[in-house]
């Protein structure tokens, strides 16, 4: 291994022992070892996704320690840790070098696509096995401009989709009264231009709903000054906000709403209020944000790692770190979880093996389901998602689910509440 500090990276050797095959390439001095590499933005507006990388590695390391058997000899498992710093440039460049400098295996990625969709396309181009989640399947296979009928070759997907977020977004929406007059904070990148898009994204979704839609188009991100925005939300009686915004557009939103007088009756945003650090710098008007929830305690679901259940997982994260339990912690588990399952099956070093064990993926997660088999289009599969509320327990605010229609299964913990202005 080499630490690449100008570039930084982080390359680290994780001791998961599983069996090799026996194959004319195994040499008694240089025992073979499955490579996998790790892509995420661990720094810049998107690194609040990656806080639970740390510490998923480790328990990966410890839980896996004793190893898997493939044919009953002992193969390590390398895991190289690379930072997409946010930047989709940055990302194609990390996978690339995983590719290429370190002859990976397997290449996975999460978080958004900006990182995700760069290095999908790398592992396309260079016949590499890759999984990711974390990221709507819309922006990430259509926005690689994906064919329907084929889907790729070497890259699979799993997450939820457009469909769901809106389903629920919506379903979510008629919990309270509200003039149903919608504002929308979609910037111009490959997230908001998928939940804009006027045929596939929110628009006509929410117009067949009776909701009316407010889009000032897309706009620049990073953005400083949403006063034009919040004008035009006061003047046309917007009552809920959405958007698909990083944290940090979405604390100047937040804050210049407050001072201008701006006070909707509901706020749904994604990426900018999944996270307690994000929504720590409110304070009490991070009270009553609502956001769509991916993973959290309350899903039904046990690590096929560890065994432990979302609850247990989340409490060894708590216990561990000293900080809350983040909605990002069970899918960025689930990750290795079918990415070592999958090496596991494919049983050797072959790119076309470990490309068509991924794509016979059926496995029970900590976030649910993975079946690569059913679509909704090749390559790609749909765990289930809810929605919550920042809502007050005891001294602090905790994301509790207060939407399950399109997941049953995931118990609501509280009631939708409008927020409350001081």
């Amino acid at each position: 291994m080499q630490a690449d500090s100008t570039r930084r990276t982080l390359l680290k050797a994780v001791p998961l022992t599983v069996a090799a095959v026996n194959a004319p390439w195994v040499h008694a001095q240089a025992s073979p070892k499955f490579k996998i590499g790790f892509v995420s933005p661990q720094t810049g507006p998107l690194a609040v996704f990656t806080e639970p990388d740390k510490h998923t590695l480790e328990q990966v390391r410890r839980a896996a320690a004793a190893g898997l058997a493939i044919d009953g000899k002992p193969m390590q498992v390398e895991i190289i840790v690379k930072d997409s710093q946010s930047n989709s440039n940055k990302a194609g460049s990390a996978a690339a070098d995983l590719i290429l400098r370190d002859k990976v295996d397997l290449v996975i990625a999460s978080s958004t696509p900006t990182t995700i969709n760069p290095v999908a396309d790398q592992c396309e181009l260079n016949g590499t096995p890759c999984l990711t989640n974390d990221a709507p399947w819309q922006p990430v296979f259509f926005g690689r401009k994906g064919d329907p009928k084929k889907g790729f070759q070497w890259t699979f997907h799993y997450f939820w989709g457009l469909e769901d977020v809106i389903a629920s977004y919506t379903n979510l929406w008629t919990l309270l009264p509200t003039n149903k007059q919608v504002g929308a904070l979609w910037p111009n990148d490959e997230d908001g231009n998928a939940w804009g898009d006027a045929k596939m994204g929110f628009p006509p979704a929410l117009a067949a709903k009776g909701f009316k839609v407010l889009d000032r188009g897309r706009f620049q991100s990073p953005i400083n000054d949403f006063s034009s925005f919040i004008a035009e939300f006061k003047k046309q009686g917007v009552e809920i906000v959405t958007g698909v915004i990083p944290p940090p557009d979405f604390g100047n939103f937040w804050n210049q709403a407050g001072q201008q007088g701006f006070r909707p009756k509901m706020v749904t945003v994604a990426k900018a209020t999944e996270f307690p650090a994000a929504i720590a710098a409110f304070g009490d008007r991070a009270e009553g944000l609502t956001v769509e929830m991916m993973w959290s305690p309350a899903h039904p679901y046990k690590s096929s790692i560890t065994g432990q259940t979302a609850r247990a997982l989340a409490d060894d994260y708590m216990k561990a770190t000293g900080r809350p339990w983040i909605v990002t912690l069970g899918v960025k588990h689930s990750l290795f979880e079918v990415a070592l399952d999958a090496l596991r099956r494919a049983g050797r070093k072959d790119p076309a093996a470990i490309r068509d064990a991924i794509a016979k993926t059926r496995l029970e997660t900590v976030a649910g389901l993975v079946d690569f088999s059913k679509g909704p289009v090749p390559g790609v599969a749909k765990t289930p998602l809810v929605s919550g509320q920042w809502q007050r327990r005891g001294k602090g605010l905790e994301l509790l689910v207060v939407e399950n229609s399109l997941a049953p299964a995931v118990p609501k913990q509280a009631e939708l509440q409008a927020i409350r202005y001081a």
